[in-house]
């Protein structure tokens, strides 16, 4: 049996690393498994995908469970050179087993042995016989032991071996054997009955995809990363072979692509044996075709392609290059497209271009791009209409379609216009999350220029999102020297590179940046025009060393933000550095209801949104805007958006009660980025840890941590985040014995604060203090911490200074007065889903004597965080898509947390949610 051999890869398979994870496929890894593991599962299965949907992978997983199960494992692979090759494939898949083969009957052997041509064969093959044989000996081989049939690629089996296999297949009922066939879709594999079962690899979903690219060597980001998904189309040997060659491609730096980005040489070779062998006619017409988008083709097909029915068509569709469909022609695959467009030649590709662009009269954008794209530089009328077409894209929000166009406008550009057009692309580019682009087009402005002006506003335009790196030291340096270079010359560029400066000293809290920013923003002349910078710039670098001066410019700022909507999210943020919790939530809540989620980049500051959210006790929003930012963060690459989510998200959990779920996400924050470098995220993170021990009732743990939010002679280590957690290191200090050092670090605070510390920071002190004193003493601190109405408007540090007091009260015998605050915290905590809390509270007023009895206890008590999320959206009327958008989770996550819910819930129907939560926050707001 040594004839025809398939070669020593035939009868194993092609190796596959087992660390590689099978991203997107867990349902299909699911039902193959099924198949291999389950006696009463179809005894054959069809596993049909396009090139590269990794069926291949998929099968290697189902081989290696079954033999990790002690199963008999027979594998053939289809191979094009050999389909016509009679009874290869079979040979291939039996050649292991050949002394099976030599124990079955004579006439089976003989039959066998003549197929494989090993002995003389008769004058006439038997088919049937040869069935037969096969069948026989896959039934031998399962009294022994289960059996898996494993045929890959077998649209390119030979029809003899097919005709075989496919008889023995239609009669595997009963028997312990196995067979798994993997082939392309749309490939008819003659003599396979219609009706077997298949199980179709489709292409993976915009998150899996990403997952995908997120395992790669080079993790492709911003437009790259688009531009792959895009023209990939959900393929996952297409996502790994075209992230391979956007990284040859930003290595060798070269100009953007004015098509699609070219496949790889692996790509190439799948389909170059098709393209050679198509007449001239069909050649130029697949060129035409692949020259076009989609928006082409309405306008372009009729005019510039031979109709459906052409001559030119039928070698293309034989080739398996194209399909029809209800809309006409399109390539099979978006791969076809590239492999299509980059073998043609250069002078080819632009006689395309030309042709599409003048037919193309009526859609100007399309038309300025293929003039490009068929253009050497200079040509300053096709730049002009790629400038019309970039402001075109602007106006609909499509930042990065404007920077292309402002790009390769600027290619065009004679040299005067081109700094300026690449400016204006890298303010664009910042939208996109790009940093390596901006950073690029940044670099093609120094190579072009030395105006002051246009290098400046480049610097400024990397500073911008630079800010949302990890790269603070570095980033700050560049910004802080551009603006100082520009201060008497541009104060007005000066004055913008500064704001940028201001977002890194936030992040970075170092106090040498603030001074630098400070001398420099008083060498800049006064100018009304800029009063929103300034203003911008102070209340960012020195929230509370200015907050009086500040609160008088605020009324000024809202206006300006009412005037200018865009400005409304910078205007929301300076309202919570200063304290003003409610005007920064109705100003965040307005920008996101007038832009909705489609904000292309987390904001410079964003968790201020989140952070607003959760000191008003709307924790859920917080969670949702914590969720959007950390997507994306990660789709840009920005690890210290995705820290800056991870931080406050981690805080709520600790909140809610979920100690396992916040510790983790708090080190996910801490792993993304350098504490030294960022020390805003270090300290939100320190508090979230706090809080979960806390939560626990870990009072030393708590404690250390929340200890190391002060450096080792007690001064804040960041000079917004640090103050916030003054009463709860206070409450865990008392409880570890750590009531002296505490003490210390609460009046260091305090003085220097002083006149700067808002209502709610002088609540905290005075609730620290309460907390710290000697018994006697406490109550007038309680007191003060209570006294400002507006204090309502942080609900949840209200309810813990009102437990605090309570218990206070009740340990002075004063159990009547325990009773007011006891109800008002736990009916708070009780709003708010803080368990914790919610636990200390009921355990304080049974010690009051007050009916706490759980008779119609929270539903939603007994779900995650996430769940109670999910399923107060889900009784809002969103449907499984709306949630997982807010939540970005993909609607089948969203469906199985629902399916998991409801029983919890005692619900069968989505249409009881609304009642049920309902009545849920009716008796959260009348239980006592």
């Amino acid at each position: 049996m040594d004839d025809h051999t398939g070669g020593p890869r035939a009868v194993a398979g092609p190796e596959s690393d087992v660390r590689k994870p099978i991203v997107g496929r867990d349902a299909e890894l699911a039902r193959l498994f099924r198949a291999v593991d389950s006696a009463s599962a179809d005894p054959v299965l069809m596993l049909l995908g396009d090139v590269g949907m990794g069926k291949s992978a998929l099968l290697d997983r189902a081989v290696r469970r079954a033999e990790a199960s002690g199963a008999r494992v027979l594998r053939a692979e289809g191979s094009e050179s050999e389909s016509s090759l009679a009874f290869s494939a079979l040979h291939q898949l039996l050649r292991p087993v050949s002394a099976a083969v030599d124990e079955l009957p004579e006439r089976q052997r003989a039959a066998l042995h003549g197929a494989f041509g090993a002995k003389s064969a008769t004058a006439e093959t038997d088919l049937m016989l040869i069935g037969v044989a096969v069948l026989g000996l896959l039934s031998a081989l399962g009294d022994r032991g289960p059996v898996l049939v494993v045929l890959d690629d077998a649209q390119w089996f030979d029809r003899a071996s097919l005709d075989v296999l496919s008889f023995a297949a239609r009669r595997l009922a009963g028997e312990p054997v196995t067979m798994l066939i993997a082939a392309r879709v749309g490939d008819h594999l003659p003599g396979v009955d219609r009706h077997v079962a298949t199980l179709t690899l489709g292409p993976l979903d915009n998150a899996a995809a990403g997952r995908l690219l997120d395992l790669q060597p080079q993790r492709p980001t911003g437009r790259m990363r688009t531009q792959i998904l895009a023209q990939a189309d959900g393929n996952p040997l297409a996502l790994t072979e075209l992230a391979k060659t956007a990284t040859a491609y930003e290595t060798a730096a070269g100009p953007p692509y004015a098509g699609p980005l070219p496949v790889t040489d692996h790509l190439e070779r799948i389909f170059a044996a098709r393209l050679n062998a198509l007449p001239a006619p069909t050649t130029r017409a697949l060129l035409l075709l692949a020259a076009m988008d989609t928006v082409d083709s309405a306008v372009a097909v009729p005019a510039a392609l031979p109709n459906a029915e052409d001559d030119a068509w039928p070698p293309a569709e034989q080739a398996g290059l194209v399909r029809r469909t209800g809309r006409g022609l399109r390539f099979s695959h978006p791969l076809v497209r590239s492999a299509v467009y980059h073998a043609a030649s250069v002078d080819a590709r632009r006689t395309a271009h030309l042709a599409l662009a003048e037919l193309l009269r009526g859609e100007p954008d399309r038309r300025a791009w293929h003039l490009a794209a068929a253009t050497t530089p200079p040509d300053a009328a096709v730049s002009a209409e790629l400038e019309q077409t970039a402001d075109r894209a602007r106006r609909r929000g499509g930042h990065e379609a404007a920077a292309k166009a402002l790009q390769r406008a600027a290619e065009l550009a004679p040299r005067g216009d081109s700094a300026r057009l690449l400016v204006e692309a890298a303010a664009e580019a910042v939208l996109t999350g790009d940093l390596a682009w901006v950073e690029e087009l940044a670099s093609a402005v120094r190579a072009r220029t030395d105006d002051a002006s246009l290098l400046a506003g480049a610097t400024a335009q990397v500073g911008r999102l630079a800010a949302l790196t990890v790269r603070h030291t570095v980033v700050f340096s560049r910004l802080a020297d551009a603006a100082e270079e520009l201060a008497l010359a541009q104060p007005a560029i000066a004055l913008d590179l500064l704001a940028g400066a201001a977002v890194v000293r936030f992040y970075c809290g170092e106090d040498v940046q603030q001074h630098r920013i400070q001398a420099v923003l008083q060498s800049l002349p006064e100018d009304a025009s800029h009063a929103w910078l300034r203003t911008w710039v102070r209340a960012v670098t020195d929230p509370f060393g200015n907050r009086a001066e500040l609160l008088l410019l605020l009324p000024q700022v809202a206006a300006e933000a009412r005037r200018h909507p865009d400005r409304l999210t910078a205007f929301a943020i300076m309202a919570w550095l200063l304290d003003e919790t409610p005007q920064a939530v109705r100003a965040f809540d307005e920008a996101f209801d007038h832009w909705g989620m489609r904000g292309p980049l987390p904001e410079g500051l964003g968790g201020a949104a989140a952070w607003s959210y959760v000191e008003q006790g709307s924790w859920g929003r917080a969670r949702e805007a914590c969720a959007r930012s950390s997507a994306l963060g990660s789709t840009a690459g920005l690890d210290h958006a995705v820290a800056c989510a991870a931080a406050v998200d981690a805080t709520v959990l600790a909140y809610q009660g979920d100690a396992t779920a916040a510790r983790a996400r708090a080190e996910d924050a801490l792993a993304l980025i350098d504490p030294l470098e960022s020390r805003s995220v270090r300290v939100y993170a320190r508090r979230a840890l706090g809080a979960a021990a806390a939560a626990e009732g870990a009072h030393e743990a708590a404690y250390d941590q929340l200890r190391m939010v002060f450096t080792a002679d007690g001064a804040p280590v960041h000079y917004h985040a640090s103050y916030p957690a003054l009463a709860d290191l206070a409450a865990a200090a008392v409880r570890s014995g750590r009531r002296e050092e505490a003490a210390a670090i609460v009046e260091r605070a305090a003085r220097a604060l002083a006149a700067g510390a808002s209502p709610r920071l002088r609540a905290l002190i005075s609730r620290a203090r309460g907390l710290l004193a000697d018994p006697e003493d406490a109550e007038p601190h309680f007191r003060a911490a209570l006294a400002d109405p507006v204090l309502e408007h942080w609900p949840f540090e209200r309810a813990q200074t009102l437990l605090d007091l309570a218990e206070w009260l009740r340990r002075r015998r004063r159990i009547a007065e325990a009773r007011a605050p006891l109800t008002e915290s736990l009916e708070t905590f009780r709003r708010l889903g803080a368990r914790p809390w919610i636990e200390r509270a009921r355990a304080e007023s049974r010690a009051a004597g007050l009916d706490v009895t759980d008779s119609t206890p929270d539903a939603l008590a007994e779900l995650s965080p996430q769940q109670q999320q999910i399923i107060r959206l889900a009784a809002r009327g969103l449907t499984n898509r709306e949630i997982g958008e807010k939540l970005f989770l993909s609607p089948r996550t969203v469906s199985s947390h629902l399916y998991r819910s409801f029983p919890k819930l005692g619900i069968t129907a989505r249409s009881q949610l609304r009642d049920l939560i309902e009545d849920t926050l009716a008796m959260a707001n009348h239980q006592e």
